[in-house]
């Protein structure tokens, strides 16, 4: 081989070890940077939880609860209101919480240990809306023997009446539960004529009550989902003793209408009307001679 032709080679060989070397440095010649693991941080410890009765769908006043209607849900022990209702459980848990769990389930209102549902409910009827989720409490419902439906719902110092109604008399069954209506009287009543032909019938209508608050439509006491009327045969009222007093004597001097208020007349003046708290003046002519006689309508 000629000298020229080894001088070549020898480039070559060298050209190539370089070449190399440049991209062995190139793809991996720096040190790997070792990158510190971050230590994981500890689980939060479990915090004590007791079973809490909750709804498991939207309650209505009125409702009689079953089984189907409530369940048991795990609750923050050191979140539990006096006035739920739980299990009475106080679970084991670490940290020396246990006798934190066992305090606030001790304050409970009501304890059922390993309790089925619907024995804790069993007669009880809903006094206020309770929504899915919310814990139950025994402000809410009403258990057997502590009185019906009415007992609970009638404000205090009020009392329930009932009317009878036809779909005329209740404006076509568009009054609902809860609605709030007048009440009128019809009556025939005899006056005397004034040319002295002797007496004549005569028709008056007078408002009794006001603004007073129906409590249900024979036995409903809610209307059913989407109904816009309920055509029944009795309305019952939420009235005052005195109210009361008023709606025996207007049901027994004639026919009692009921008018339905607008839903923004329900902060206004409720029970007797004006015109019933007054004397009404009644003309009688007997024997020639003619008085003048008040009467309470």
């Amino acid at each position: 081989m000629s000298p020229v032709r080894l001088l070549i080679v020898l480039i070559a060989a060298v050209s190539a070890i370089g070449l190399a070397v440049v991209l062995q440095r190139a793809m991996g010649g720096k040190p790997t940077e070792s990158v510190a693991a971050a230590a994981p941080a500890p689980p939060e410890p479990s915090k004590p939880m007791t079973q809490v009765l909750v709804a498991k769908r939207d309650l209505p006043i009125g409702t009689r609860l079953v089984a189907a209607d409530v369940d048991w849900q795990a609750w923050p022990s050191d979140a539990i209101n006096g006035a739920f209702i739980t299990n009475g459980a106080a679970p084991t848990k670490p940290e020396g919480k246990v006798e934190e769990a066992k305090a606030a389930v001790a304050g409970a209102a009501d304890q059922m240990i390993g309790g089925d549902p619907a024995k804790v409910v069993e007669g009880a009827i809903v006094r206020d809306p309770i929504l899915t989720g919310e814990p139950i409490t025994s402000r809410k419902i009403v258990r057997g023997g502590e009185g019906g439906y009415l007992s609970v719902v009638l404000t205090p110092g009020k009392r329930a009446m009932s009317v009878p109604v036809t779909s005329d008399t209740a404006v076509g069954g568009f009054i609902l539960p809860g609605d709030r209506v007048d009440v009128l009287l019809t009556r025939e009543t005899s006056v005397n004529n004034s040319n002295g032909g002797g007496e004549s019938k005569v028709v008056v209508a007078e408002t009794v009550l006001q603004n007073i608050r129906v409590l249900a439509l024979d036995q409903s006491t809610a209307a059913d989902k989407d109904a816009k009327s309920i055509v029944a045969a009795t309305a019952t009222l939420e009235v005052g003793p005195v109210e009361g007093e008023a709606l025996a004597r207007a049901k027994a001097a004639g026919s009692v209408t009921l008018a339905l208020r607008a839903y923004t007349d329900l902060g206004g003046p409720s029970g007797l009307a004006s015109s019933a708290a007054k004397d009404t003046t009644i003309r009688i002519n007997r024997g020639g001679a003619t008085t003048d006689v008040a009467v309470r309508p």
